[in-house]
């Protein structure tokens, strides 16, 4: 088991990481560590053939035929005179390369763009066309092209991993933003409220919400070390300070003293 991070790393370096879930998994790192738990290595048609032969090195494996047609390098294109401004390709894109407002046009930004596909099917006017990626047919050697395909993936995993982060973060927020809510509409309910036990009650409901919020946090941070990613551990340590201060603040209200 020592080795199992450092040949999920050697996997994911060899996908093309358009995060496009084809492989049946949420992104590239994830179908890295399905492999590394034994899943086939052929079910990434962007990656190819080429990719399928890499990771069988990789690996230790037999190559094996593509689940799927391998697929070239492709671009989204939105028919802006058509968008109706919905923002559900914005949700949907794996590595925010598109920009829009709710009832604003969207446009895609084609260098960032990994043409994962993922865009096309929540649009409900159907005003996203797929079209080979320009600077793939800009490419005339096959040095080019190599090229080409290791900035994609380098750009690909770093916008993947800040969207995650993003994500995370908001959600984070979210479940503070309702714990304080409950905290402080439990303080107003223990100002006017008659009954000494509900008042009890509404306490110990905020206290185990800020305990969850708190074990949550933790865990991300331990998910953040074992990443190594230095960004994503200085956010997690942020929200392990808030969800504390968030419990002290519900003990507080329960008259019970804040363990350090």
């Amino acid at each position: 088991m020592t080795g199992l991070p450092a040949l999920i790393d050697a996997i994911d370096a060899e996908l093309p990481q358009t995060q496009c879930g084809k492989c049946g998994h949420p992104g590239c790192r994830p179908y890295a560590e399905a492999i590394a738990a034994g899943e086939p290595i052929n079910r990434c048609p962007p990656g190819g053939d080429a990719t399928v032969r890499r990771l069988a090195e990789v690996t230790g494996r037999e190559p094996a035929p593509l689940e799927r047609p391998a697929q070239l390098p492709l671009v989204a294109w939105i028919r802006e005179a058509e968008c109706i401004g919905c923002t559900k390709c914005i949700q949907a894109c794996p590595v925010d390369a598109i920009l829009g407002a709710a009832k604003r046009m969207h446009t895609v930004i084609a260098t960032e763009c990994t043409g994962c596909e993922l865009c096309v099917a929540p649009c409900p006017v159907d005003c996203i066309d797929l079209l080979p990626h320009p600077d793939w047919v800009a490419a005339d050697t096959e040095a080019q092209r190599r090229d080409y395909l290791a900035a994609r993936a380098e750009r690909g995993r770093q916008r993947f991993e800040a969207r995650n982060r993003r994500l995370e973060r908001q959600a984070r927020d979210k479940r503070l933003e309702r714990q304080r809510r409950l905290i402080r509409q439990t303080s107003r309910a223990s100002r006017g409220a008659s009954d000494d036990r509900l008042e009890q009650r509404q306490r110990q409901m905020a206290v185990k919400a800020a305990e969850q919020a708190l074990r949550r946090a933790r865990q991300q941070l331990a998910h953040a070390e074992r990443q190594g990613v230095a960004e994503a551990i200085a956010t997690a340590r942020d929200q392990v300070a808030q969800a504390t201060r968030l419990l002290d603040d519900a003990r507080t209200a329960l008259d019970i003293t804040p363990s350090r």
